[in-house]
């Protein structure tokens, strides 16, 4: 919902971090695929009770996520970059429900729940994705990415927020999955509309 806002100051700060990293010769798939480690040690900190360390490789992990594009569009992109990025994202967001579930039981169907309702947020957008590809429809309003990116009222920001308050709350786990599943909901049906609109012959 609030990542058209924020995108362009983030790329604009994270641009000349971009070029001095491209310089030396880091590669944008080098930089996501630190991320996705940070990811894989955040989940591991959750499921150990580390929550204190696991917000901070969450900042780590989302960090990467936005200098690797940056370094991207400094350096040489690819059409596999984008798809290593989008694929480590959604992978992340999962581990770490994922994560609260292994860590107590009692987390389990709220964990499923929210998996199950990331679900529908990522076919949705990514569905609409590859049929914006197909109609030549693009939009640079949430930055250059490698593929159309449809909005929502749960989008990257949000889900950033949601997981580094889990970590903050973990008493609260639970009741953040469940509420913020139900907005990942509304987040699909939208998206269904607008494919609706956009695309019914």
């Amino acid at each position: 919902m609030i990542d058209a806002l924020l995108r362009p100051a983030l790329d604009y700060g994270l641009k000349p971090l971009g070029r001095r990293l491209a310089a030396a010769g880091v590669t944008a798939n080098q930089v996501t695929l630190f991320g996705a480690m940070a990811g894989v040690v955040a989940a591991i900190s959750v499921v150990l009770g580390l929550f204190h360390l696991a917000f901070w490789f969450i900042v780590l992990n989302r960090l990467a996520d936005g200098i690797d594009g940056a370094v991207a569009r400094a350096g040489r992109s690819s059409d596999f970059g984008g798809y290593l990025d989008i694929v480590a994202d959604f992978i992340f967001y999962s581990a770490v429900p994922f994560a609260f579930a292994l860590a107590d039981p009692a987390n389990a169907v709220a964990a499923a729940f929210l998996i199950f309702s990331f679900i529908g947020t990522a076919s949705s957008f990514l569905a609409y994705a590859i049929l914006a590809e197909k109609h030549n429809i693009s939009t640079s309003i949430r930055g250059e990415k490698s593929f159309y990116y449809l909005g929502g009222l749960t989008e990257g920001a949000e889900t950033i927020f949601l997981l580094l308050a889990m970590t903050i709350w973990p008493s609260y786990f639970i009741y953040l999955a469940w509420g913020f599943g139900c907005l990942c909901w509304i987040t699909t049906g939208t998206r269904i509309v607008a494919a609706y609109r956009q695309f019914y012959d």
